[in-house]
Protein backbone atom coordinates (compact mmCIF):
# COMPACT_ATOMS: atom_id res chain seq x y z
CA UNK A 1 0.00 0.00 0.00
CA UNK A 2 1.37 3.32 -1.29
CA UNK A 3 2.59 5.55 1.88
CA UNK A 4 1.72 9.12 0.22
CA UNK A 5 -0.99 11.45 0.50
CA UNK A 6 -1.49 14.30 -0.58
CA UNK A 7 -3.74 17.31 2.06
CA UNK A 8 -5.01 19.82 -0.15
CA UNK A 9 -6.69 22.80 1.50
CA UNK A 10 -8.48 25.31 -0.53
CA UNK A 11 -8.60 28.89 1.44
CA UNK A 12 -11.69 30.02 -0.35
CA UNK A 13 -11.34 33.57 -2.50
CA UNK A 14 -7.65 33.89 -0.86
CA UNK A 15 -6.48 35.79 -3.91
CA UNK A 16 -3.15 37.37 -4.06
CA UNK A 17 -3.47 39.69 -6.46
CA UNK A 18 -5.33 40.84 -9.78
CA UNK A 19 -4.57 38.96 -13.08
CA UNK A 20 -3.43 40.56 -16.56
CA UNK A 21 -6.85 40.32 -17.59
CA UNK A 22 -8.88 41.69 -14.40
CA UNK A 23 -10.04 44.30 -15.76
CA UNK A 24 -12.36 42.43 -18.08
CA UNK A 25 -13.80 41.35 -15.45
CA UNK A 26 -13.79 44.78 -13.81
CA UNK A 27 -11.22 43.80 -10.85
CA UNK A 28 -8.37 45.78 -11.95
CA UNK A 29 -8.17 47.14 -8.12
CA UNK A 30 -8.23 43.90 -6.26
CA UNK A 31 -5.76 42.40 -4.09
CA UNK A 32 -7.42 39.92 -1.35
CA UNK A 33 -3.99 39.45 0.69
CA UNK A 34 -2.20 42.36 -0.23
CA UNK A 35 -5.26 44.57 0.86
CA UNK A 36 -5.95 43.28 4.32
CA UNK A 37 -1.96 43.34 4.94
CA UNK A 38 -2.00 47.41 3.64
CA UNK A 39 -5.73 48.11 5.78
CA UNK A 40 -5.84 46.30 8.54
CA UNK A 41 -3.46 47.14 11.07
CA UNK A 42 -0.93 44.82 12.99
CA UNK A 43 -2.27 41.92 10.64
CA UNK A 44 0.45 39.49 9.77
CA UNK A 45 0.36 35.51 9.21
CA UNK A 46 3.31 34.43 10.78
CA UNK A 47 3.21 30.31 9.80
CA UNK A 48 1.93 31.07 6.10
CA UNK A 49 4.67 34.08 6.08
CA UNK A 50 7.78 31.38 7.44
CA UNK A 51 6.19 28.90 4.48
CA UNK A 52 7.17 31.52 1.99
CA UNK A 53 3.92 33.39 1.39
CA UNK A 54 5.94 36.52 1.50
CA UNK A 55 8.62 35.63 -1.15
CA UNK A 56 6.08 34.90 -3.77
CA UNK A 57 6.71 37.25 -6.47
CA UNK A 58 5.13 40.71 -7.21
CA UNK A 59 2.69 40.44 -3.77
CA UNK A 60 1.62 43.85 -2.14
CA UNK A 61 3.11 43.56 0.67
CA UNK A 62 6.30 43.06 2.95
CA UNK A 63 6.63 39.94 4.65
CA UNK A 64 9.57 38.07 3.04
CA UNK A 65 11.01 35.07 4.88
CA UNK A 66 14.80 34.80 4.33
CA UNK A 67 14.79 31.08 4.93
CA UNK A 68 11.57 29.64 3.82
CA UNK A 69 10.33 26.31 5.02
CA UNK A 70 8.07 25.63 1.90
CA UNK A 71 7.84 25.89 -2.00
CA UNK A 72 5.77 28.85 -2.57
CA UNK A 73 4.41 30.76 -6.05
CA UNK A 74 1.21 31.91 -7.11
CA UNK A 75 -0.98 30.47 -10.09
CA UNK A 76 -3.21 32.30 -13.00
CA UNK A 77 -6.74 30.93 -13.91
CA UNK A 78 -6.75 29.68 -17.59
CA UNK A 79 -10.38 29.22 -17.95
CA UNK A 80 -12.76 31.75 -18.20
CA UNK A 81 -14.65 33.19 -14.98
CA UNK A 82 -13.97 33.27 -11.32
CA UNK A 83 -15.93 31.55 -9.68
CA UNK A 84 -16.00 28.55 -6.97
CA UNK A 85 -16.89 25.72 -9.61
CA UNK A 86 -14.70 26.94 -12.28
CA UNK A 87 -11.16 27.90 -9.60
CA UNK A 88 -12.20 24.11 -8.35
CA UNK A 89 -12.39 22.34 -11.10
CA UNK A 90 -9.12 23.74 -12.72
CA UNK A 91 -7.21 23.20 -9.78
CA UNK A 92 -8.68 19.61 -10.05
CA UNK A 93 -7.24 19.44 -13.93
CA UNK A 94 -10.39 20.36 -15.79
CA UNK A 95 -10.42 23.79 -17.46
CA UNK A 96 -13.53 25.65 -19.04
CA UNK A 97 -13.00 27.77 -22.46
CA UNK A 98 -16.46 28.91 -21.95
CA UNK A 99 -17.83 30.36 -18.49
CA UNK A 100 -20.93 29.38 -16.92
CA UNK A 101 -23.46 31.65 -17.89
CA UNK A 102 -24.46 34.03 -15.68
CA UNK A 103 -28.05 36.16 -14.95
CA UNK A 104 -28.13 39.92 -14.26
CA UNK A 105 -31.56 40.69 -14.94
CA UNK A 106 -32.84 37.14 -13.58
CA UNK A 107 -33.93 34.31 -14.77
CA UNK A 108 -36.26 34.09 -17.58
CA UNK A 109 -39.53 32.72 -17.33
CA UNK A 110 -38.83 29.89 -18.93
CA UNK A 111 -37.13 28.47 -16.29
CA UNK A 112 -39.04 30.03 -13.22
CA UNK A 113 -42.47 28.65 -14.92
CA UNK A 114 -40.59 24.79 -14.99
CA UNK A 115 -39.31 25.68 -11.42
CA UNK A 116 -42.73 26.33 -10.07
CA UNK A 117 -44.24 23.59 -12.12
CA UNK A 118 -41.87 20.78 -10.52
CA UNK A 119 -41.76 21.96 -7.22
CA UNK A 120 -44.92 23.28 -6.48
CA UNK A 121 -43.14 26.68 -5.37
CA UNK A 122 -43.86 29.90 -6.28
CA UNK A 123 -40.70 32.75 -6.69
CA UNK A 124 -39.60 36.17 -4.38
CA UNK A 125 -37.05 38.45 -6.01
CA UNK A 126 -35.58 36.77 -8.75
CA UNK A 127 -32.43 39.06 -9.40
CA UNK A 128 -28.99 39.79 -8.09
CA UNK A 129 -28.75 40.59 -4.85
CA UNK A 130 -26.54 40.36 -1.47
CA UNK A 131 -27.69 37.12 0.27
CA UNK A 132 -27.92 38.99 3.88
CA UNK A 133 -30.18 41.68 2.64
CA UNK A 134 -32.30 38.98 0.54
CA UNK A 135 -33.84 37.68 3.70
CA UNK A 136 -34.16 40.77 5.67
CA UNK A 137 -36.24 41.87 2.61
CA UNK A 138 -38.08 39.18 1.03
CA UNK A 139 -37.97 37.10 4.34
CA UNK A 140 -41.41 38.09 6.03
CA UNK A 141 -43.62 37.70 2.56
CA UNK A 142 -41.85 34.51 2.82
CA UNK A 143 -43.23 33.07 5.64
CA UNK A 144 -46.85 34.16 4.26
CA UNK A 145 -46.74 32.78 1.41
CA UNK A 146 -44.48 29.90 1.17
CA UNK A 147 -42.70 31.39 -1.70
CA UNK A 148 -39.31 30.62 -2.54
CA UNK A 149 -36.24 33.55 -2.08
CA UNK A 150 -34.90 33.15 -5.87
CA UNK A 151 -31.64 35.06 -6.04
CA UNK A 152 -28.13 35.26 -8.26
CA UNK A 153 -25.04 36.93 -8.21
CA UNK A 154 -21.89 38.44 -10.21
CA UNK A 155 -21.39 34.54 -10.73
CA UNK A 156 -23.28 31.21 -12.16
CA UNK A 157 -25.62 30.98 -9.37
CA UNK A 158 -29.53 29.99 -8.94
CA UNK A 159 -29.91 30.76 -5.00
CA UNK A 160 -33.61 29.31 -2.85
CA UNK A 161 -33.21 30.90 0.50
CA UNK A 162 -35.89 29.47 2.55
CA UNK A 163 -37.19 29.37 6.33
CA UNK A 164 -36.20 26.09 8.47
CA UNK A 165 -39.39 26.30 9.62
CA UNK A 166 -40.87 26.97 6.74
CA UNK A 167 -39.53 24.67 4.75
CA UNK A 168 -37.77 21.64 6.73
CA UNK A 169 -34.21 21.24 5.12
CA UNK A 170 -34.93 17.88 3.13
CA UNK A 171 -37.74 19.33 1.41
CA UNK A 172 -34.93 22.40 0.60
CA UNK A 173 -32.75 20.40 -0.74
CA UNK A 174 -35.32 18.07 -2.20
CA UNK A 175 -36.35 21.31 -4.29
CA UNK A 176 -32.66 22.35 -5.59
CA UNK A 177 -31.95 19.41 -6.71
CA UNK A 178 -34.83 19.54 -8.96
CA UNK A 179 -33.79 23.00 -10.10
CA UNK A 180 -30.46 21.38 -10.78
CA UNK A 181 -32.22 19.64 -12.98
CA UNK A 182 -33.88 22.19 -14.73
CA UNK A 183 -30.66 24.40 -15.11
CA UNK A 184 -27.97 21.97 -16.38
CA UNK A 185 -28.72 22.73 -20.05
CA UNK A 186 -28.54 26.69 -19.17
CA UNK A 187 -24.98 25.83 -17.83
CA UNK A 188 -25.56 27.11 -14.31
CA UNK A 189 -22.73 26.21 -11.93
CA UNK A 190 -24.25 26.24 -8.78
CA UNK A 191 -27.59 25.52 -7.44
CA UNK A 192 -27.45 26.99 -3.64
CA UNK A 193 -29.56 26.11 -0.74
CA UNK A 194 -29.92 28.97 2.06
CA UNK A 195 -31.60 28.18 4.63
CA UNK A 196 -31.86 30.84 7.30
CA UNK A 197 -33.67 30.97 11.08
CA UNK A 198 -35.74 33.97 12.78
CA UNK A 199 -38.70 35.46 13.63
CA UNK A 200 -38.26 38.66 11.92
CA UNK A 201 -36.30 40.71 9.65
CA UNK A 202 -33.98 41.83 12.72
CA UNK A 203 -33.46 38.71 13.38
CA UNK A 204 -33.38 36.60 10.00
CA UNK A 205 -29.97 34.51 9.96
CA UNK A 206 -28.53 32.37 7.51
CA UNK A 207 -27.71 28.81 8.79
CA UNK A 208 -24.76 26.83 8.34
CA UNK A 209 -26.83 24.12 6.69
CA UNK A 210 -25.85 25.37 2.98
CA UNK A 211 -25.62 22.82 0.25
CA UNK A 212 -24.53 23.53 -3.26
CA UNK A 213 -25.27 21.04 -6.27
CA UNK A 214 -23.02 21.71 -8.78
CA UNK A 215 -22.87 20.92 -12.63
CA UNK A 216 -21.33 17.11 -12.95
CA UNK A 217 -18.00 18.13 -14.23
CA UNK A 218 -17.76 17.55 -17.78
CA UNK A 219 -14.65 15.22 -17.88
CA UNK A 220 -12.76 13.32 -15.20
CA UNK A 221 -10.47 15.58 -12.58
CA UNK A 222 -7.38 13.98 -10.37
CA UNK A 223 -10.02 13.00 -7.81
CA UNK A 224 -11.26 10.62 -10.57
CA UNK A 225 -7.71 9.57 -11.03
CA UNK A 226 -6.86 8.58 -8.09
CA UNK A 227 -9.89 7.05 -6.83
CA UNK A 228 -8.92 4.90 -9.88
CA UNK A 229 -5.89 4.08 -8.49
CA UNK A 230 -7.76 2.65 -5.33
CA UNK A 231 -6.82 5.58 -3.07
CA UNK A 232 -8.64 7.45 -1.07
CA UNK A 233 -10.51 10.58 -1.63
CA UNK A 234 -11.51 12.10 1.25
CA UNK A 235 -13.47 15.51 0.48
CA UNK A 236 -13.86 17.91 3.40
CA UNK A 237 -16.55 20.65 3.24
CA UNK A 238 -18.46 21.61 -0.05
CA UNK A 239 -15.54 19.58 -2.09
CA UNK A 240 -18.07 16.68 -2.25
CA UNK A 241 -20.86 19.26 -3.54
CA UNK A 242 -18.70 20.99 -6.01
CA UNK A 243 -17.73 18.14 -8.17
CA UNK A 244 -21.48 16.17 -7.41
CA UNK A 245 -19.50 13.66 -5.89
CA UNK A 246 -17.80 12.13 -9.08
CA UNK A 247 -14.34 11.12 -8.06
CA UNK A 248 -15.12 10.68 -3.82
CA UNK A 249 -14.49 7.60 -1.79
CA UNK A 250 -14.95 9.62 1.80
CA UNK A 251 -16.83 13.07 2.28
CA UNK A 252 -17.95 15.22 5.40
CA UNK A 253 -19.38 18.61 5.41
CA UNK A 254 -18.19 21.35 7.85
CA UNK A 255 -20.24 24.13 9.91
CA UNK A 256 -17.22 26.82 9.50
CA UNK A 257 -13.57 27.24 9.28
CA UNK A 258 -12.25 26.00 12.48
CA UNK A 259 -14.86 22.49 11.99
CA UNK A 260 -12.91 22.32 8.43
CA UNK A 261 -9.51 22.18 10.00
CA UNK A 262 -10.94 19.73 12.45
CA UNK A 263 -12.08 17.54 10.25
CA UNK A 264 -9.09 17.75 7.94
CA UNK A 265 -7.21 16.41 11.21
CA UNK A 266 -9.58 13.63 11.70
CA UNK A 267 -9.02 12.40 8.11
CA UNK A 268 -5.13 13.15 8.44
CA UNK A 269 -5.54 10.37 11.46
CA UNK A 270 -7.19 7.67 9.62
CA UNK A 271 -6.97 7.91 6.15
CA UNK A 272 -3.98 5.63 5.11
CA UNK A 273 -3.05 6.87 1.46
CA UNK A 274 -4.21 9.29 -1.48
CA UNK A 275 -6.00 12.83 -0.90
CA UNK A 276 -7.61 14.98 1.20
CA UNK A 277 -9.34 17.73 -0.38
CA UNK A 278 -10.53 20.32 2.10
CA UNK A 279 -12.58 23.97 0.83
CA UNK A 280 -12.72 26.72 4.01
CA UNK A 281 -15.92 28.19 2.97
CA UNK A 282 -15.70 31.34 5.56
CA UNK A 283 -13.27 33.67 4.27
CA UNK A 284 -15.39 33.79 0.93
CA UNK A 285 -19.00 33.65 2.65
CA UNK A 286 -18.70 35.39 5.67
CA UNK A 287 -16.26 38.11 5.28
CA UNK A 288 -15.48 38.68 1.49
CA UNK A 289 -18.93 39.17 0.04
CA UNK A 290 -19.81 41.29 2.98
CA UNK A 291 -16.75 43.60 2.73
CA UNK A 292 -15.81 43.01 6.56
CA UNK A 293 -12.12 43.24 5.96
CA UNK A 294 -11.54 43.15 9.84
CA UNK A 295 -13.51 39.20 9.88
CA UNK A 296 -11.51 37.81 7.38
CA UNK A 297 -8.26 39.03 8.81
CA UNK A 298 -9.69 37.33 12.11
CA UNK A 299 -10.64 34.69 9.89
CA UNK A 300 -6.83 34.39 8.22
CA UNK A 301 -5.09 34.44 11.19
CA UNK A 302 -7.05 31.98 12.82
CA UNK A 303 -6.05 29.25 9.78
CA UNK A 304 -2.94 30.63 10.17
CA UNK A 305 -2.59 29.81 13.83
CA UNK A 306 -3.65 26.06 13.28
CA UNK A 307 -1.48 25.39 10.63
CA UNK A 308 1.63 23.90 13.40
CA UNK A 309 -1.46 21.73 13.98
CA UNK A 310 -1.63 20.40 10.55
CA UNK A 311 2.27 19.71 9.89
CA UNK A 312 2.29 18.26 13.31
CA UNK A 313 0.08 15.20 11.83
CA UNK A 314 2.03 14.91 8.83
CA UNK A 315 3.79 11.66 7.95
CA UNK A 316 7.24 11.54 6.00
CA UNK A 317 4.81 10.72 2.88
CA UNK A 318 2.78 13.41 3.09
CA UNK A 319 2.48 16.71 1.03
CA UNK A 320 0.56 19.83 2.25
CA UNK A 321 -0.91 22.25 -0.59
CA UNK A 322 -2.33 25.34 0.59
CA UNK A 323 -3.94 27.23 -2.18
CA UNK A 324 -7.34 29.35 -3.10
CA UNK A 325 -10.01 29.56 -6.05
CA UNK A 326 -10.21 32.90 -6.77
CA UNK A 327 -10.45 36.28 -5.14
CA UNK A 328 -12.97 38.26 -3.18
CA UNK A 329 -11.61 41.43 -1.68
CA UNK A 330 -13.19 42.93 1.22
CA UNK A 331 -11.67 46.15 0.85
CA UNK A 332 -12.94 47.10 -2.27
CA UNK A 333 -15.92 48.85 -1.09
CA UNK A 334 -17.81 49.28 -5.03
CA UNK A 335 -17.82 45.47 -5.15
CA UNK A 336 -18.67 42.32 -2.69
CA UNK A 337 -18.73 39.99 -5.79
CA UNK A 338 -15.63 37.22 -6.49
CA UNK A 339 -12.16 38.56 -8.03
CA UNK A 340 -9.88 37.67 -10.57
CA UNK A 341 -6.64 36.82 -9.12
CA UNK A 342 -3.99 35.27 -9.05
CA UNK A 343 -3.90 32.02 -5.68
CA UNK A 344 -1.15 31.75 -3.46
CA UNK A 345 0.66 28.20 -3.90
CA UNK A 346 2.36 26.58 -0.85
CA UNK A 347 3.37 23.43 -1.10
CA UNK A 348 5.33 21.79 1.97
CA UNK A 349 7.08 18.38 2.88
CA UNK A 350 8.97 17.68 5.65
CA UNK A 351 12.90 17.24 4.72
CA UNK A 352 11.44 18.07 0.93
CA UNK A 353 13.15 20.72 -1.53
CA UNK A 354 11.88 24.19 -0.95
CA UNK A 355 12.13 26.89 -3.39
CA UNK A 356 10.58 29.81 -5.75
CA UNK A 357 8.03 28.05 -8.19
CA UNK A 358 6.98 30.94 -9.79
CA UNK A 359 3.89 32.25 -11.73
CA UNK A 360 2.30 28.61 -12.66
CA UNK A 361 0.03 29.15 -16.16
CA UNK A 362 -2.96 27.40 -14.71
CA UNK A 363 -4.55 26.11 -11.57
CA UNK A 364 -4.23 22.78 -12.89
CA UNK A 365 -0.44 22.43 -12.04
CA UNK A 366 -1.79 21.44 -8.95
CA UNK A 367 -3.77 18.37 -10.01
CA UNK A 368 -0.29 17.43 -12.75
CA UNK A 369 1.54 17.13 -9.77
CA UNK A 370 -0.91 15.30 -6.82
CA UNK A 371 -0.83 12.91 -9.77
CA UNK A 372 2.24 12.78 -10.49
CA UNK A 373 3.49 12.30 -6.77
CA UNK A 374 0.30 9.47 -6.23
CA UNK A 375 1.09 7.70 -9.59
CA UNK A 376 -2.31 8.36 -10.93
CA UNK A 377 -2.02 8.66 -14.58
Amino acid sequence: MSERRVILIVLDSVGIGCLPDAHLYGDESSDTIGHLYQNVEGFSLPNLEKMGLGNIRDVGFDAKEASPAACYGKMAEASKGKDTTTGHWEIAGLRLTEPFRVFPEGFPPEILDEFTKRTGYGVLCNRPYSGTEVIKDYGTEHLSTGKLIVYTSADSVFQIASHEEKVPLEELYRVCAEARKILDPYQVGRVIARPFVGTDPATFKRTSNRRDFSMLPSGDTMLDLVKAKGLTVAAVGKIEDIFAGKGVTRAVHTVSNSDGVDKTLEYMKEVEDGLIFTNLVDFDMLYGHRNDAQGYAKALKEFDSRLPEITGLMRDGDILMITADHGCDPCVPESTDHSREYVPIIAYKKGGKHTDLGIRDTYSDIAATVCEYLGAE
